[in-house]
């Protein structure tokens, strides 16, 4: 990062050779800007009253989907992997969207994978389909002599039959589990449940301009919370290896949110270890909550219930199902973010971790909520600002990482990326992954942070970005999980199409000799969503 000096009593700040060349291609973005200034209306500006909406273009179908796939392990145990997907239709008969898996049984809680799912489908009577759909990602968690994910890499394939009841549709078919370069592999029978949807989204060369709809755009999300927090376990909690384990636990993740009804929510969090020698620990978790005004309809107390999966970093979380329970406080500040204070309880199903927690965030508007007239079938109600999400598919190699066995190695990273404009040249990222080459295997990484970008030369835009986050796991020595990096790309767009290729450096933030560089390529998709 940076050598700080000390002469006397005046300190300096000594930039290294590469982080020299990062900040002028910075300033170097910040100036192309300027000087290629596009027209954006504001809706602070008088223009914004009179200036033309543009309307959302086709919606496409879309459907929220889970899996549950009972799976045999090498060692002779067993557990069953639970899998949740959005998937978005190209056409009729093609979709593709973002998945993560975890393990739901047996006492391996910890195993997580996150990638991305490609299905067709095959109309064979008026209310059944049938299904065929790889999954590609990277992950894993408790490893052993006995029990090896390779590299990360996870292949799942699936033939299912599916019978549909409105929006809802279930089924059952067979699917194997697969780590390539490891030991585990299994084909077994798996359980679908899914409800339809729809993706209604504006097009990205809209950005900037004002819009207009009637319901939700994008992932359907209204806003994401960034937060820091800290778990105190109970005295009695204990880690895999029978050991007392009461040691703080400090965790970093990011949170989803829609608001149903007013002060009624439901949501998506996932956080992992970022301090506490808990490295590789990972949750995830769906929530829902509701909150009060007290004083101020900008001051709200409530409650919230949790309920998903956790472990990892030798936290013993047994099945992995993790129950969180506690109150909320949200204020709503005159600029549009909301400053978050919540706590409680979080407790294992089985296993023995529990404690309280409490974390502080910042939560970021992602879309604007529906008004009730909109919501009950209103023609165009909801105006703002259209601005461009690009979610990726991302591989990313870093050299000469360090290992905790104190060998320097080269690992592959498979990644979900998603990027949010907040202006016309700053964006918001979120980044998660695992570990898919090399012998990382167990390796997991989530960061978010801010980039700039300058405006498109033709089909052609530059940026960089600088993220920190929460990483452990498969061996690599990352002190108490604290991460981050950055870096600078050029990136190809089509109307909707992202292709991405970027060089930085990745590093520990909390162990000194743990820094790699990177190399990364992505290929996106990208959409405009109404901002408040």
């Amino acid at each position: 990062m940076t050598e700080l000096q000390v002469r006397g009593r005046k300190p300096r700040m000594k930039l290294t050779a590469p982080h020299r060349h990062a900040l002028a291609f910075a300033v170097l973005i910040l100036g192309m800007a300027r000087a290629q200034a596009q027209t954006v209306v504001e809706p602070t500006s008088p223009a914004f009253a009179t200036a033309t909406r543009v309307r959302l273009g086709e919606s496409r179908p879309a459907a929220v989907e889970l899996n549950w796939t009972p799976l045999a392990l090498p060692d002779g145990g067993k557990t069953s992997m639970l899998g949740g997907s959005y998937l978005m239709a190209v056409n009729d008969d093609w979709g593709f969207g973002p998945s993560v898996y975890g393990s739901a049984s047996g006492g391996y809680g910890g195993i997580f994978t996150v990638g991305l799912t490609t299905q067709r489908r095959w109309r064979v009577g008026q209310d059944t389909h049938l299904a065929a759909g790889l999954y590609v990602g990277a992950g894993g968690g408790l490893s052993s002599d006995q029990l090896r994910f390779g590299g990360g890499l996870m292949l799942r394939p699936e033939l299912s039959l599916r019978t549909e009841f409105g929006d809802w549709y279930g089924g059952i078919g067979v699917a194997m589990i697969r780590f390539p370069s490891g030991n585990i592999s299994g084909t077994s029978y798996t359980v679908v449940l899914g409800r339809a949807s729809s993706f209604a989204s504006f097009l990205p060369s809209d950005s900037g301009r004002p819009g207009r709809a009637g319901s939700r755009t994008g992932l359907g999300f209204d806003e994401i919370m960034l937060y820091g927090g800290i778990d105190t376990p109970r005295s009695n909690t204990l880690n895999r290896s029978g050991q007392s384990s009461t040691k703080h636990l400090g965790k970093a993740g990011a949170d989803l949110r829609q608001y149903i009804a007013d002060g009624s929510w439901w949501g998506v969090e996932a956080a992992g270890a970022a301090q506490g020698g808990s490295d590789g620990y990972m949750e995830v978790l769906a929530n829902a909550g509701q909150d009060w005004s007290v004083g101020s309809p900008k001051v709200r107390v409530g409650a919230q219930l949790g309920l998903g999966l956790g472990g990892g970093g030798n936290v013993d979380t047994g099945s992995g199902w993790l129950l969180r329970a506690g109150p909320s406080l949200r204020w709503v500040t005159p600029w549009g973010p909301s400053l978050r204070l919540e706590g409680g309880w979080t407790q294992a199903v089985s296993g023995h971790f529990s404690g309280s927690f409490a974390r502080l965030g910042l939560s970021f508007p992602l879309d604007i909520t529906p008004s009730a007239s909109a919501a009950w079938g209103g023609d165009d109600l909801d105006e703002g600002i259209v601005r461009t999400t690009q979610i990726f598919a991302n591989v990313t190699q870093l050299g000469n990482v360090l290992f905790k066995d104190g060998a320097r190695e080269s690992i592959g990273l498979y990644n979900m990326v998603m990027t949010r404009e907040l202006t016309a040249h700053l964006y918001g990222v979120a980044h998660a992954g695992s570990a898919a080459t090399g012998r990382a295997g167990a390796y997991s990484v989530g960061m978010f942070g801010l980039g700039l970008q300058s405006n498109a030369w033709g089909a052609w835009r530059l940026g960089a970005e600088l993220l920190a986050g929460a990483a452990g796991g498969g061996g690599v020595m990352v002190g108490g999980g604290a991460v981050g990096q950055g870096e600078l790309w050029a990136q190809w767009e089509g109307e909707r199409l992202r292709l991405r290729g970027g060089l930085g450096q990745w590093r520990s933030l909390r162990h000194a000799e743990q820094s790699a560089p990177m190399v990364s390529l992505s290929v996106g998709y990208a959409y405009g969503a109404l901002a408040r």
